[in-house]
């Protein structure tokens, strides 16, 4: 039985943490890649093998996945990006038809996060605050603007004074009018929270952002504060929520207030830094799948104050031909 990460594109630590676990259990596990373009791939290359698929948008795009799933053994399908969950999990009942599972949120779920109109609401329900909503005719500055589908912080914008807003602003559908949470007052978190096959929480790690480039973490901490707590004790179950959730939180300097963002129903680029502290999601996802076993409730044995900074490396190809 072998596993694939699915839109692999850079996620190399992801792949490498999966081949380590895998290892554990079997040596004979394969750990698998796909992407529209394998061989520009640094997670394709470093994969046990990798395959090329179309393009998400394309109508035979589940047709190839499913054949190459089912010619290579695979058994797990682990998403990497947005843009694949929603049809992903429409398409679940058919994988798993195929004894293929994808380790994957219901389709409802996905949806509230998809749409962070929605996740207001889905938080304000689990009694988590969330930065006040404007209209576009009646706000207070500063603001922060945000489109209501984005990902990696793209078209966003800060608002401090009037003169700041634009037509563009106010002709954009999907920009959000929202309270602006001050980053001198507020620190902002990435939190990785791994749910089991039964949508009970099981694991809670906080990252600070230190630093974030092109919408992923480049340096980050982990820090046990008092989102963990709150987290347990407001989203302990989540009807829908099977494994990786990346949720990011606002948390006041001296811990008074906490804010819900938003959450991403996959793992994030961050999630390395989880992993290297001791919240081994790929093994708790191999336990349950492959091992049908249950993991321990509520795990808080990772390494707080651990700090990962990132850098570039290389991935070398060799007889490469365009």
């Amino acid at each position: 039985m072998n596993i694939l990460i699915s839109s692999a594109g850079r996620r190399v630590s992801l792949v490498r943490a999966f081949q380590k676990e895998a290892k554990k259990i079997d040596a004979g596990i394969k750990v698998f890649a796909s992407d529209a373009s394998p061989i520009l791939s640094a997670a394709c290359q470093i994969a046990d093998d990798y395959f090329k698929v179309p393009l998400l948008s394309t109508p035979d795009y589940i047709d190839v996945l499913l054949e190459e799933c089912t010619k290579r053994n695979i058994k797990i399908i682990i998403p990497t990006i947005d843009t694949e969950l929603t049809l992903l999990a429409k398409k679940k009942e058919l994988l798993e038809k195929n004894g293929i599972i994808p380790s994957i949120c219901d389709v409802g779920l996905i949806e509230k996060c998809r749409d962070k109109r929605l996740i207001h609401d889905f938080f304000r329900a689990f009694k988590v605050q969330v930065a006040q909503e404007y209209s576009k005719e009646e706000y207070s500055l500063p603001m922060f603007l945000k489109p209501w589908d984005g990902s990696r912080s793209v078209d966003t914008f800060l608002i401090y004074e009037e003169k700041d807003i634009t037509e563009y602003h106010l002709a954009h559908e999907k920009l959000m009018f929202l309270e602006y949470l001050d980053h001198s007052i507020y620190t902002e978190y990435t939190c990785d929270l791994y749910y089991g096959r039964d949508n009970e929480l099981k694991c809670v790690v906080p990252r600070k952002r230190i630093l974030v480039r092109d919408g992923e973490v480049n340096k980050g901490v982990t820090e046990n504060n008092a989102l963990v707590p709150y987290i347990k004790k407001r989203l302990n179950k989540v009807e829908g929520a099977v494994g990786c959730l990346t949720a990011q939180f606002f948390l006041h300097k001296d811990g008074s207030k906490i804010y819900g963002i938003e959450i991403n129903p996959r793992f994030g680029g961050g999630y390395p830094l989880s992993y290297l502290a001791g919240a081994n999601f790929p093994r708790w996802i191999l336990q349950e799948y492959f091992l049908n076993e249950k993991i321990p409730p509520q795990f808080d044995c990772w390494e707080s104050n651990l700090l990962m900074l990132r850098y570039d490396n290389e991935v070398l190809v060799h007889a490469y031909k365009d």
